[in-house]
Parts: structure tokens; C-alpha cells; sequence
């Protein structure tokens, strides 16, 4: 059976409700998993309470602060915080951190930013390392959503993973951003699905619902499970329509 994890930054959400209320509007709409970005802004007692009222688990969450892990001079600062987000995981029972390499930095080469980043990352995997929590480094689109992004590319996200050799460290594979960028996930994961520790999807162009463009997700997502990924598929797209019908078709479409 595929897990499916819904973003609830984005859906089940009504204007002026309550972050709790969209846990229990995707329990209510079929939903076992949720996932969210920030948990600085949120109250985590209240959290705790929702998840525990309708046994809905957290698959994923961000890895605090968000700030450019390509300069090293941030990565104390990160450290720390990647440290406070292990503790928050582990008590809401989140497997994966999710983590943002950061702009590409003007006046500064793609190797000293990559070194950054890279030696950034294997330090953070000395914190994580017999937590139970795992991190992904989440390669974006510079093309729509994330103009100057350092980090655009599936092949290098994963070839920095590689760099880092350690088991805790992996990428987030956004299909969205993958398929602006042009990429075929066949071709950028082959043999080395291992890396990947969380799975995103939303359709192009909007960045809307699966089946409302033109990527072939459900395609994309068999090869993926086809090939050993075990892991849940975030829906992690701006709806067009509210409610759980919505969300039990986007899922129908990428098949089931």
C-alpha cells in the first residue's frame, strides 16, 4: 500500500481555521498522514493532542532555521537548530527532516558553496545519527518557484549525499520541481533510489493537484515504487478545489 501524506500548509485548510482542524479534516477525508513546513510558528501541545485524537502520524517536517547552508559561516546556527528539530521530530514521531541548500551565493564559486554545504551536512549527520530521524536535502525548480536556488539539480543533490557517505543524510525528491527542470526520474535516480527519503508531487504547470497539467506522475511514481521506494508521497500541491473528494482524486489519478 502507498502512504500518502498531505501538506496541510496547503490543504484541508480553510481561511481563519485552526492547524488542528486540518488534522482532523484529513483524518476525516481518509488521510493517515499529514506533513508540515515550519514548526517554530505552531503550537506543538496542541499538535501532539490532534495527532494523538485521531492517529494521524507526521511523515515530515523542516529542519529549523531555513537559512543558506552554502555559506559556511551559518552553520553553527544551523547545527543548533537542526539539533532543537531532531527533539520536535522525535516527539511528534516524524522520520524525516527536510532541509533547503540555500541560494547560490553572488561573489562566491559553486565549489566553495558545495563544500559548504556538503561539510555542513556531514556534521548535521553526527546530530541525527542514532535519533531516528533521517534529513533530505530538497533539490527546487530555478526555472518557476525558486529563482536562484543553488541546488536545482537531482544528479548533484544526490552526488552531495554521496560526498557526505553517511546513511543519514538522503534528498527529497520532488517530482514537480524534477520534471520543470526537465529531468527524467528514470535517468536521475537510477540506482540510487536509496537515497531518497521522501517523495513530493504536484502537477505542471500551477503547481496544482495531481492530473490538472501535464506531468506524467503516475508514471513517474510506479517506476519509483517499482524500483524499492518504500517511503510515503507528500502531496505537497496549491489546490484548486477544497475538500476531501479533491484530495481522494488527485490520489486516484496518480494511482491509488
Amino acid at each position: 500500500m502507498r502512504r500518502y501524506s498531505a501538506c496541510i500548509e496547503w490543504l484541508f485548510a480553510e481561511q481563519g481555521d485552526s492547524f488542528l482542524d486540518r488534522i482532523r479534516r484529513a483524518h476525516a477525508g481518509g488521510l493517515a498522514a499529514v506533513e508540515f513546513w515550519r514548526w517554530t510558528d505552531k503550537d506543538l501541545v496542541a499538535i501532539e493532542a490532534a495527532l494523538k485524537e485521531t492517529g494521524v502520524v507526521v511523515t515530515s517536517l523542516v529542519a529549523e532555521p531555513m537559512i543558506a547552508l552554502t555559506d559556511a559561516a551559518n552553520r553553527q546556527a544551523w547545527l543548533k537548530g537542526l539539533g532543537e528539530s531532531v527533539t520536535v521530530a522525535r516527539r511528534l514521531g516524524a522520520p524525516v527532516l527536510i532541509a533547503q541548500a540555500g541560494d547560490d551565493l553572488l561573489g562566491r564559486s559553486r565549489e566553495e558553496q558545495r563544500r559548504a554545504l556538503t561539510e555542513t551536512l556531514k556534521a548535521g549527520a553526527d546530530i541525527l545519527e542514532g535519533s531516528g530521524v533521517r534529513l533530505g536535502i530538497e533539490p527546487l525548480n530555478t526555472r518557476i518557484d525558486h529563482v536562484g536556488y543553488f541546488l536545482d539539480s537531482t544528479r548533484e543533490g544526490l552526488d552531495i549525499v554521496d560526498d557526505v557517505a553517511r546513511p543519514e543524510i538522503g534528498i527529497v525528491y520532488d517530482i514537480y520541481h524534477s520534471a520543470v527542470m526537465d529531468e527524467r526520474t528514470e535517468e536521475v535516480l537510477d540506482g540510487r533510489l536509496d537515497r531518497v527519503f521522501h517523495v513530493h508531487v504536484a502537477d505542471h504547470p500551477g503547481r496544482n493537484e495531481p492530473g490538472s497539467g501535464g506531468i506524467d506522475l503516475a508514471h513517474r511514481l510506479n517506476w519509483i515504487f517499482a524500483n524499492g521506494y518504500a517511503g510515503a508521497v507528500g502531496l505537497e500541491y496549491r489546490p484548486t478545489r477544497s475538500g476531501a473528494d479533491a484530495v481522494r482524486a488527485a490520489i486516484a489519478s496518480l494511482g491509488g
